[in-house]
């Protein structure tokens, strides 16, 4: 009877675990992951971070019974990275859950339409040509946005549209608005065939067209007509899916593949399209592809970050702004990046300078050489500089866990 008593706790015990484990990473990973340096797991600042205490009191103000729906937006800058989306979205998603909301949206870009991988939370569709642009050396041109990348299109008749996944955690929107050049030889509305009535405000000074829905929904077709022969292309820049129905965050996932820390330095509509956004917190994940490059240098490096801070104050004077330091990488998967190291020191020098949060991915990782072992476990993709979903996926996680333990300590402050 002892003996089947004791096994039956071993079961329990087990079953109990493993349920903990499902539902906590941290439980699992400070087992599972050994390198991973847990302790350094938190955010860093300058002496100065009241624009953060600005963010968290508007935060705080998700989780009371005011009337009016607040939304807390958030912008994510970077290359690949911020491209695939799975780190942005578990960053998001975790911050949904926690404050038990479900409003607030995405700006997405139609990467599908551009023929580029696309996020998660979102995908686009088109029955015409379009040609895209990136804010990078190969296929560079004029204007872009705060995207890094947009596509046109020279079609007489098109239809494109974007729609939201079931991996989003806004699941519908009630507003959107197609951020485009306003080119008069074109005309675009609504489909008709889906009888969707909607209240059109074309903003061109916010460069983008309004469309307020008449009810919520997940999926949205526009009908493009060239009214003229003789005119220059239609160019479309992103779209903004908002769900104002009720309180939560909004996601800009900014990502350009190959974006270095001087990409977005070069769209012409970078800082007006931020600003039409009203950020709250901007997280700026770039450095990779500089640390690639064999002429890196890390005065370059920190006055392109100095411009590209200076831009986004220009946007929005009192938005907190987070650096993520480097992911470790290899170059040509065999050689270490020893520039990483370098990039690593910058980030903090920066932070000091502008008085912005850094959230030390690298060290955090487990420094120099890490990614050998996020790879050799599946967190890692093969080429040692990109992460696997499921890498990407925690590092969204750690990078919540650790913002919200700041969130908390100052709220208990």
């Amino acid at each position: 009877m002892k003996f089947i008593k004791h096994i039956f706790f071993i079961l329990i015990t087990f079953c109990v675990s493993n349920l903990f484990s499902q539902t906590n990473p941290v439980a699992i990973g400070n087992d599972k992951y050994p390198f991973i340096n847990y302790n350094v797991n938190h955010l860093y600042f300058s002496n100065d971070s009241s624009v953060f205490l600005k963010l968290y009191k508007k935060m705080g103000e998700l989780s009371t019974n005011s009337k009016k729906n607040k939304v807390i937006t958030i912008a994510h800058i970077g290359g690949s990275h911020v491209q695939g989306g799975a780190w942005s979205n578990s960053f998001l998603t975790n911050l949904q859950n926690e404050f038990i909301t479900t409003g607030g949206g995405f700006f997405v870009f139609p990467y599908k339409i551009a023929k580029t991988n696309s996020q998660p939370y979102s995908s686009s569709f088109t029955n015409g040509d379009w040609k895209k642009c990136r804010c990078i050396t190969k296929g560079f041109c004029l204007p872009l946005g705060m995207n890094g990348m947009s596509i046109k299109t020279n079609d007489s008749v098109n239809h494109f549209g974007v729609t939201l996944t079931k991996k989003g955690v806004c699941k519908s929107f009630n507003t959107v608005k197609v951020y485009h050049n306003f080119n008069r030889n074109f005309y675009f509305n609504i489909l008709k065939k889906y009888n969707l009535k909607a209240e059109v405000v074309e903003k061109k000074e916010l460069g983008y067209t309004e469309f307020n829905l008449e009810m919520p929904v997940d999926s949205v077709s526009f009908e493009l007509i060239r009214l003229d022969s003789m005119q220059k292309d239609f160019i479309v820049y992103g779209f903004s899916l908002e769900n104002n129905l009720s309180s939560g965050f909004y996601l800009a996932g900014l990502g350009a593949n190959g974006a270095s820390s001087n990409s977005f330095l070069k769209c012409t509509y970078f800082e007006e399209q931020l600003k039409s956004i009203h950020p709250d917190l901007v997280i700026i994940s770039l450095g990779v592809n500089d640390t690639q490059a064999k002429d890196f240098e890390k005065e370059e490096f920190i006055e392109h970050y100095d411009s590209l801070i200076i831009a986004i104050k220009k946007a929005k004077p009192d938005v907190a702004i987070l650096l993520t330091t480097t992911t470790d990488n290899f170059i040509r998967r065999k050689t270490a990046n020893k520039r990483s190291l370098t990039a690593h020191d910058a980030m903090f020098e920066l932070m000091e300078k502008h008085h912005v949060a850094v959230w030390d991915m690298y060290e955090f990782m487990g420094g120099f050489k890490s990614m050998m072992k996020w790879t050799k476990v599946g967190l890692g993709a093969k080429d040692r500089v990109h992460f696997s979903p499921k890498g990407y996926t925690m590092l969204g996680y750690y990078m919540f866990e650790a913002f919200i333990k700041s969130y908390y300590n100052n709220k208990k402050k």
